[in-house]
């Protein structure tokens, strides 16, 4: 059977790209440029791009044309923490820890080894968690504005399987949900195993475009929406009070859950209330431990509407059927003794602090953030490609993430994100120093 000429086109370009004939950043003829070229229909042209996107060879961008991808980075660079390689500055992912952590952890395991409850951690826990762990959660979330009863919160293995419990809880495969045009790509993955339909709302540097969920909403059926209001990652925000009203009203008029992540609310210092405290009907409030204690400590709590918590409570069951005993006893120790408040206001210093270091070695460079995170968003200039930025960093032996893991739209700009809480001030100085040496020898 004669092979198909569009086979032979996808075939010829895929090994000009491999073998450097065609350079990375390299434009490509448009999709009618290429149909004339080679005498094919344009829908069979655009086949052409599409298969070689896939073989991730080629990157389209609305409005620019269809590009050489830098074929050293993974598509998707950042999302998988196997691509950093022993010896390379991590700034694609943040695990702040504080000196002395690692101290508190040996006195909290002497502590549990003398308590008499050691038998109990070792038999499996109430699915949603134990009646007086899930009371110290929720005079946790008070003191931060989130008033529940103890009933209505769930104790899961970190906030990103709250997240999954919520999804899989409450929506079903196909259903639409909003979310920021850029979001956490934890939830972006979620969503595609999940096969919900995530539609993007429009964002700019400050918040999301309302009006333009509000339009969605009369055009679409939209089930919930997913935000960020307190410390967006990767943008930085924090939407002030009116924007949460709007939302709220928006919510309410359409019928939507509210998922709110608030995963990195802990280092924002008097924010506007939580979703959750202004529409406590409908929001289910995610957050956990990883970030203002450890990573390593997979506790994480969900805050959901009464009627919502059968149904959170069935997947938990389905899941990991219960909490985590011992690392639960633990967390809820340390929120009960202060521990946490502590470990947030040190850690609120530091984020400072290297943002402070980012804003002195960065100077000139249009970066977004907020003054107390741990991760700021660099747009790079329209003649930049995200992708020869990374390379040339990985080169350097950093490791930075692009735009790709964190769109749901369409377009994906070219910009990098860079976490700064995952190594010492030292190192960050010399990195961030790289980062902006090399992004000015490209403009």
């Amino acid at each position: 059977m004669p092979r198909s000429r569009y086979k032979t086109i996808v075939d010829a370009y895929a090994a000009d790209i491999r073998c450097g004939r065609l350079a990375p950043g390299t434009r490509l003829p448009t999709h009618r440029q290429l149909a004339a070229q080679e005498g094919l229909a344009l829908v069979t042209a655009s086949r052409v791009y599409a298969e070689l996107e896939a073989m991730g060879l080629v990157s389209g961008e609305t409005g620019r044309g269809t590009f050489v991808r830098e074929t050293v980075v993974s598509p998707g660079q950042g999302i998988d923490q196997k691509d950093i390689a022993v010896g390379m500055i991590d700034l694609n992912f943040n695990y702040p820890s504080l000196p002395g952590q690692a101290e508190l952890l040996r006195t909290a395991l002497r502590q549990l080894a003398l308590s008499g409850d050691l038998e109990a951690l070792l038999r499996y826990q109430p699915h949603a968690g134990r009646a007086h762990e899930r009371a110290a959660v929720a005079r946790h979330l008070l003191a931060r504005g989130v008033q529940v009863d103890a009933a209505q919160v769930l104790i899961v293995n970190g906030a990103q399987q709250g997240l999954a419990v919520t999804l899989m809880a409450l929506l079903k495969p196909g259903d639409v949900i909003a979310a920021d045009a850029l979001t956490y790509s934890g939830f972006k993955v979620l969503a595609e195993a999940l096969h919900l339909e995530v539609v993007a709302i429009p964002v700019g540097a400050h918040g999301p475009d309302l009006q333009a969920l509000e339009k969605l909403c009369r055009s679409r059926s939209v089930r919930a929406v997913y935000s960020m209001p307190t410390l967006h990652n990767p943008l930085g925000w924090v939407m002030p009070l009116a924007a949460r009203e709007q939302l709220v009203a928006i919510a309410r008029q359409h019928d939507l859950t509210i998922i709110e992540d608030a995963a990195y609310a802990f280092l924002v210092e008097n924010p506007p209330p939580p979703l959750v405290q202004l529409a406590p009907e409908r929001t289910v409030y995610v957050s956990g431990l990883s970030k203002n204690i450890a990573t390593g400590l997979r506790v994480g709590f969900i805050a959901a509407p009464e009627p919502a918590v059968p149904a959170l409570e069935r997947i938990i069951r389905a899941t990991t059927w219960n909490t985590p005993g011992v690392m639960t006893a633990i967390a809820c120790g340390w929120l009960d003794d202060g521990t946490v408040s502590v470990l947030e206001e040190q850690k609120r210093s530091d984020a400072e602090a290297r943002q402070a270091l980012a804003a002195k070695v960065l100077k000139g460079l249009p970066y977004i953030g907020h003054p107390a995170s741990y991760f700021l968003w660099l747009p790079l200039p329209e003649d930049v490609r995200a992708d020869q930025i990374v390379v040339a960093l990985m080169h350097e032996q950093i490791s930075v993430t692009t735009a790709e893991p964190f769109c749901v739209s369409a377009h994906v700009p070219h910009a990098i994100r860079l976490a700064l809480g995952s190594v010492d001030m030292a190192v960050l100085g010399e990195a961030l120093t790289k980062v902006r040496q090399i992004i000015g020898a490209y403009l």
